[in-house]
């Protein structure tokens, strides 16, 4: 069984185009030039809209919410 549907990685590809373009941007409204970055976006986009995708790891959710 695959992980992926195809819809999310439909969404990966039009963020690597994007990112590509110079047109990708990230939450604080910088262009994003990581490759990675380009692919975490693409796979939040596809999860909001319902696609197949995995859950996040907990291990790096707790890490984002911990207050220092």
């Amino acid at each position: 069984m695959a992980k992926y549907g195809k819809s999310a990685s439909r969404n990966v590809k039009s963020t690597m185009r994007r990112r590509k373009k110079g047109t990708l941007k990230s939450g604080s409204g910088r262009k994003v030039k990581s490759r990675k970055q380009a692919i975490a976006i693409g796979l939040n986009e596809a999860r909001k809209k319902g696609a197949k995708v995995p859950r996040k790891s907990s291990r790096r959710r707790k890490r984002g919410t911990k207050k220092r």
